[in-house]
């Protein structure tokens, strides 16, 4: 990553930086979201950006979402970077302020553009799956009613790790976090999904899991392949006794679970393959990214 943009600028990334006061650096006070393109083209942007800007008001930090703007620049961004398509991570952060906790609005945030080359992942990854690790290290709580992307990340560091840990972690499995009460809530970067009997499951929002993008669009295609979806509170054994399981994030979009990992101890996953419901999903999600299925 040679460039960033700062502040709908790009400059080099050893120039990118932001003050010592910032309540980014001091507090956590901050939001980001990632996501990829397809084509040149950022996919389901303006739903992140309608994410983003709902917690900003929240935190009290000015945001105007500008999505021809954003386009413009993270175009430029790449370009500088030569990339064709790419990674993207857009940050807000509440910009600098006393040294203090203040109880009133922001007023200068910072907006920066982290942007690389998309993680190359292989073809069989969509076939044959991968593992989930379940972690011991539980879900923190979000600060507010429903968890935000922000820059409070220690929970999800810490569970990754513990991930690196486990001998499953040598064939890039994905950690999973249960709540405080044993209860499903996500991955370290992902949210979860399991089938069973034809019904697609997924932890509630009320689990304090964040309201991923991908997860969205994962619930309205659902019925198209078939599934009725259910939200609610499930537990580890329901996951091992599931026909189905697969992950969810807007750079891997919908990736197979094949293997559960409790310990050291391994449970297939169906027939060890990406399952029918899933395979499904995968293409007509892919049908609306414009990706080759």
């Amino acid at each position: 990553m040679k460039y960033i943009g700062l502040n709908k600028s790009v400059v080099e990334a050893k120039d990118a930086v932001v003050s010592t006061l910032d309540h980014g650096f001091l507090y956590g006070m901050g939001l980001f979201e990632t996501f990829r393109t397809y084509n040149g083209v950022p996919f389901l942007l303006r739903r992140h950006l309608d994410r983003l800007a709902d917690g900003c008001r929240q935190l009290g930090i000015p945001f105007e979402p500008d999505e021809a703007s954003l386009r413009d620049w993270i175009t430029r961004v790449m370009d500088k970077n030569e990339l064709k398509d790419a990674y993207i991570r857009y940050t807000v952060t509440a910009g600098e302020d006393i040294l203090g906790l203040p109880a009133g609005d922001y007023s200068r945030p910072n907006h920066l553009l982290y942007i690389k080359e998309l993680p190359r992942q292989p073809a069989a990854l969509y076939s044959e799956g991968k593992g989930i690790q379940l972690l011991q290290l539980r879900r923190n709580t979000p600060e507010g009613p429903v968890r935000l992307k922000s820059l409070h990340y220690m929970n999800n560091i810490l569970a990754k790790r513990e991930l690196a840990g486990y001998a499953s972690a040598a064939g890039g499995t994905e950690g999973l976090m249960l709540t405080a009460e044993g209860n499903i809530a996500e991955g370290i970067v992902s949210n979860i999904f399991f089938i069973s009997n034809e019904v697609l499951h997924t932890p509630d929002l009320a689990t304090g899991i964040l309201p991923g993008i991908t997860r969205e669009m994962v619930l309205k295609l659902a019925p198209a392949a078939g599934l009725r979806v259910e939200e609610g509170l499930y537990r580890w054994e329901q996951l091992q006794a599931a026909d189905e399981v697969f992950l969810t994030n807007s750079v891997q979009e919908i990736v197979p679970v094949t293997t559960l990992w409790h310990g050291d101890e391994a449970l297939t996953v169906g027939t060890g393959r990406c399952g029918a419901h899933t395979a499904q999903l995968i293409t007509l999600y892919r049908e609306r990214t414009g990706e080759p299925v």
